[in-house]
């Protein structure tokens, strides 16, 4: 069942007056209630976007992340409250002793981060202290997180952490032996049945993927600006329909078990007014994920009583974020309309 006119009208007209590149997707369960693509996933030769366009994730990798870690735990091949140092080595340099894969995963380690958005005065400047190009596995991020001085004691705060999720992919490497975007294919993509996910080269992207785009600079693309390969914390691409079926086949749990996925979404550290798990944000009723990057833009939102899900992935630098929080607002509505009409 679709969403009623009025609403579909009313997403209609926040695409349109925001002039939106990149698409929104309401579904339930793995069904499409409202799907729009809107903009160009190629800009220089006037490729429009598509619902089987492929757009970077950002930051909503570190839920890939996340999950292939936690995979690893249900497998008995670690503990959640493991010291990272006791089993990646190169970590102990980098990390407080005693820092654990929980307080890197809920962003609670205090340690140094390579890339400390709370810093960052302008997303869209050469962020990256080395060549690009050098990015491509996780091993070659350590270069850029030596000599960071810590925050505060490991499990005293929050404060968000990219530095931890590049070692919590060279965690899943050295308990693996492969490749961290081999396991999480493996670990994470197959089994929750995502045909669209994977870790492409900025300099070799796939046919569909959308450019990334930076409005403040006059539209010039995102490719001197991140990691040609992701490392662990961002560098993920997917698509509008992969989104429903990582919530469907996680809240299922499909990929990791109960008991994991409880610990996933119980709050492990509340302030701000925002609730952080491992590798999700949390609200009172929904789980999301969110990235933000030069030319990347996007959130995907999940209510677990539900099934309902939204995801906007916009290959601007700040392009979804007019309609997030459109969505935000009207999410309870549309939550509690798929509560009572089983017809969704």
């Amino acid at each position: 069942m679709r969403l009623n006119e009025a609403l579909r009208a009313r997403i209609d007209g926040w695409i349109e007056s925001h002039e939106f590149s990149g698409v929104v997707y309401v579904a339930r369960a793995e069904r499409s209630l409202y799907a729009r693509a809107h903009g160009y996933g190629d800009r220089a030769h006037a490729i429009p976007n598509s619902l089987e366009t492929q757009f970077a994730l950002a930051s909503g990798t570190k839920l890939l992340t996340a999950l292939a870690v936690l995979s690893l735990v249900d497998a008995g091949a670690v503990a959640l409250d493991t010291a990272l140092s006791d089993v990646l080595e190169s970590a102990a340099e980098l990390t407080q002793p005693g820092t654990t894969l929980r307080q890197l995963l809920a962003h609670t380690s205090g340690m140094g981060d390579y890339l400390d958005e709370s810093t960052v005065a302008d997303i869209e400047d050469y962020l990256l202290a080395v060549p690009v190009h050098r990015l491509e596995q996780p091993g070659d991020f350590l270069v850029l997180m030596r000599g960071r001085a810590p925050k505060f004691p490991p499990g005293a705060s929050f404060a968000y952490n990219n530095s931890g999720y590049v070692l919590l992919a060279l965690l899943v490497e050295v308990l693996t032996g492969q490749g961290y975007h081999d396991v999480v294919q493996q670990r994470v993509c197959a089994p929750a049945g995502l045909v669209d996910t994977s870790f492409p080269r900025l300099d070799d992207l796939p046919g569909r993927a959308a450019i990334g785009y930076l409005p403040g600079r006059g539209f010039r693309s995102n490719a001197f600006h991140l990691p040609i390969r992701g490392g662990g914390d961002g560098g993920a691409y997917s698509s509008a329909r992969d989104l429903p079926r990582l919530w469907s086949a996680l809240f299922s749990c499909r990929i990791v078990s109960a008991a994991l996925l409880a610990e996933m979404c119980r709050p492990q550290h509340v302030g701000a007014g925002r609730a952080y798990g491992l590798g999700l944000w949390l609200d009172e009723s929904s789980v999301f994920i969110e990235g933000s990057d030069p030319g990347i833009s996007f959130r995907s939102r999940f209510d677990p009583a539900t099934g309902l899900s939204y995801a906007v992935l916009s290959n601007t630098t700040r392009g979804a974020w007019p309609l997030v929080r459109a969505l935000d607002a009207s999410f309870p509505e549309l939550s509690t309309l798929a509560a009572h009409d089983e017809r969704w």
